[in-house]
């Protein structure tokens, strides 16, 4: 499938609207199920995968139903790529740095420290080789990806005591994705490997000193502030994580044409609404977190400096170490170098003017 394919079948979305389009109609029901890596209680990271199911629905008059299950539901939060690639669900809707154990070239297809930031990803993806070259890597699991979503930059995560400098990260035991927690290995951090829905009590009773996951409005959802008083920023892991719809490959290709348009047409649909919403509720949750007490702290830039050049050395290694991140990570970093040239002319000099200014608010 050409790499374009889902912004040419997204044009379909004006027949969409108006209801089934009439080859639709003539197909006959089908149902899925979609396995999330996600908790329910977060509308906007698990909401994506409903917003999909909906589209899709709404699109074939209600013949196509996917209906979709939290994390854990019926299968492990991190079991996913499995329940898929064995076809023990249809799809799912995942976080793929999830999976770093069993390649870190999946990383790269959401999101690798100091990489890509979600305008610059979704450009990788939707008109780079970002989709095929993942599709490709993902073809030895049984997978046909789609965009499924993006949070945009996130935050670094809510620490029980501040950490000032590298050597205050020694002994740490941090929640992060696992990239993430590989870069910070080397000064002594703990990396720790949770589900969402687990991460709240680990805090509170302090098996875990830090967690991070995405930023205000689901960090207050799942009441981080409570047990945690320093909010670092940024996530410099994630600039711009994105999202995909797994699904399987005997599932997709036992769709007519008419089904597989839909289902791009809504996972782009729901790309763009899990960006926004993140983008129009964060701002309102961090005045509410500063407010009721949260320490705002930067990551100084020791620990900044310090783990680029970690990650650099990690991405060397893996370039002379394995074949597939070494085909996507050149196509990628190529990009990525490419895109901050742009943006370091444009929006990075309109932003931080803007930043600067006092509006109404």
């Amino acid at each position: 499938m050409d790499r374009r394919s889902i912004l040419k079948h997204a044009g379909i979305a004006g027949v969409l609207a108006a209801g089934a389009a009439p080859a639709v109609h003539a197909q006959a029901a089908i149902r899925w199920r979609l396995a999330s890596s996600f908790p329910k209680s977060l509308d906007t990271i698990y909401g994506a995968a409903e917003v999909f199911a909906k589209k899709v629905s709404d699109a074939t008059g209600g013949k196509f139903q996917i209906s979709v299950h939290g994390g854990g539901e019926i299968m492990p939060a991190f079991g996913v790529v499995d329940g898929v690639q064995s076809a023990a669900v249809e799809m799912a809707h995942t976080a793929p740095y999830y999976f770093y154990g069993k390649d870190p070239t999946f990383c790269i297809g959401c999101a690798i420290p100091f990489g890509l930031n979600a305008r610059q990803m979704s450009a990788w993806i939707y008109e780079g080789n970002g989709l095929k070259l993942m599709r490709d890597f993902y073809a030895k699991y049984n997978i046909i990806n789609l965009p499924g979503g993006n949070t945009g930059a996130q935050m670094g995560g809510w620490f029980r005591r501040e950490v000032k400098t590298v050597a205050d990260l020694k002994g740490l035991k941090f929640r992060s994705n696992p990239f993430c927690g590989r870069v910070l290995e080397p000064f002594g951090v703990i990396p720790q490997s949770i589900p969402g829905a687990d991460i709240y009590p680990a805090l509170e009773k302090g098996t875990i000193d830090a967690a991070e996951w995405v930023g205000p409005y689901d960090d207050q959802k799942l009441g981080f502030n409570k047990v945690a008083p320093f909010y670092y920023y940024p996530g410099w892991w994630e600039g711009g994580p994105h999202l995909d719809f797994y699904i399987n490959t005997k599932a997709w290709e036992s769709l007519p044409a008419e089904y597989k348009a839909v289902v791009e047409a809504a996972a782009s649909h729901a790309h763009v609404t899990m960006l926004a919403r993140y983008d129009a509720k964060n701002p309102i949750a961090l005045k509410q977190l500063v407010g009721a007490g949260t320490k705002l702290r930067p990551f100084s830039q020791e620990i900044m400096s310090a783990a680029l050049k970690s990650a650099q050395q990690i991405y060397s290694d893996l370039s002379n170490s394995n074949p597939e991140w070494k085909k996507v990570y050149e196509d990628y970093s190529k990009f990525l170098a490419e895109e901050n040239v742009w943006f370091r002319f444009t929006e990075g000099t309109f932003d931080r003017f803007m930043q600067a200014q006092k509006f109404g608010a």
